[in-house]
């Protein structure tokens, strides 16, 4: 059950409109006129309520749909129960992220800039933007267009934001130009020093980081993540990134195209990762490693050597997918002797 105090529904819609924002066809042309008021799992969804069966492995729980509808496709609609009306389309996670917003669009903030904020008069604040309570806005600093900064974010001099971005609550933008359509979630910390020192005659002696953070387009970044900026070169987060919950990205490290960092991954500095990586939870890679494009490294993996393109690694240190299954193979077989 969505809790209306958190999120506006937008419902109830006829089947036919479900049927037009999902790209879906409904079955029983006389349902058309039929109201849903609501999305639902398949095992919690109501009578006036709709659900979605895309997992073959679900088919038990499909049998026990109490729904009014079902989204599906076209090979796993006879798993539905008679007197559920069923729509069918090729790929229903697309339809159910695209009925997702219908029935909640994300609340918008009204553009406007709280009396509360701080912002240096040489800061340039695009069209349509929202600006919330103690947010700070340093000198020289380039907002775009349709962009929101939510309450105690805090955007230091000369950094460069592109149009339609979010800066959550409580997140801190230093030395970084980024492009649009941006999500930077709460908390965030991007552009901090790196973590560069030589030790000196017995004490450890700060290296100067005097690089940037480029962020590309549409990259997500999410809550007490931490990306430093570059010591020398800038560290670099490519198009369409998506980067999770506490991760940390050292200072010089260059992510491609459409990667995808899951969270407690920690990645060491001056690490190139090509396009399409995939870091599961909590893996660590050394310094100064290649990981090429398309490839992909378990959970709690330690990489320790280069990657080669669309390989598929795991343990620690890393070896190939199927090489680490042998392993807990045999270790499994002879523990047991």
């Amino acid at each position: 059950m969505i809790d209306k105090n958190f999120y506006k529904n937008n419902g109830p819609f006829t089947l036919a409109q479900v049927a037009e924002i999902t790209g879906s066809e409904l079955t029983d042309k006389s349902k058309l006129d039929e109201k849903v008021s609501d999305i639902g799992t398949m095992e919690k969804a109501g009578s006036d309520e709709i659900c979605f069966f895309y997992d073959r492995k679900a088919k038990e729980k499909a049998v026990n749909i109490k729904a009014k509808a079902c989204i599906t496709n076209e090979d796993l609609q006879s798993w539905i129960p008679q007197g559920v009306v069923v729509l069918v389309c090729p790929n229903p996670k697309l339809a159910f992220l695209k009925l997702n917003q219908a029935f909640y669009a994300e609340y918008v903030a009204q553009a406007g800039i709280s009396p509360k904020a701080s912002i240096h008069p040489s800061a340039k604040i695009g069209k349509d933007c929202f600006i919330g309570d103690y947010v700070v806005v340093e000198e020289n600093v380039e907002i775009g267009d349709n962009c929101c900064l939510e309450a105690g974010s805090v955007v230091c001099r000369g950094c460069k934001i592109g149009n339609n971005c979010r800066i959550g609550a409580g997140a801190y933008i230093s030395y970084c130009i980024m492009g649009n359509n941006c999500f930077i979630y709460s908390g965030a910390r991007l552009g901090c020093d790196g973590f560069g020192f030589n030790t000196i005659e017995g004490r450890h002696v700060r290296i100067p980081q005097i690089g940037r953070v480029i962020i590309g387009n549409d990259v997500e970044i999410g809550a007490n993540a931490c990306i430093d900026r570059g010591a020398l070169d800038d560290t670099v987060i490519g198009d369409g990134t998506r980067i999770d919950n506490l991760v940390q990205i050292a200072h010089n490290d260059k992510l491609g195209r459409g990667c995808v960092i899951v969270s407690q991954t920690g990645i060491a500095g001056s690490c190139t990762l090509g396009d399409y990586v995939v870091c599961g939870g909590q893996a660590g890679l050394a310094d100064h490693l290649t990981v090429g494009s398309g490839a992909q490294i378990a959970a709690q993996s330690g990489v320790m050597r280069d990657i080669e393109p669309g390989a598929v690694v795991m343990g620690s240190p890393t070896v190939p997918f199927k090489d680490f299954m042998r392993q807990v193979a045999f270790l499994q077989r002879n523990s047991k002797k």
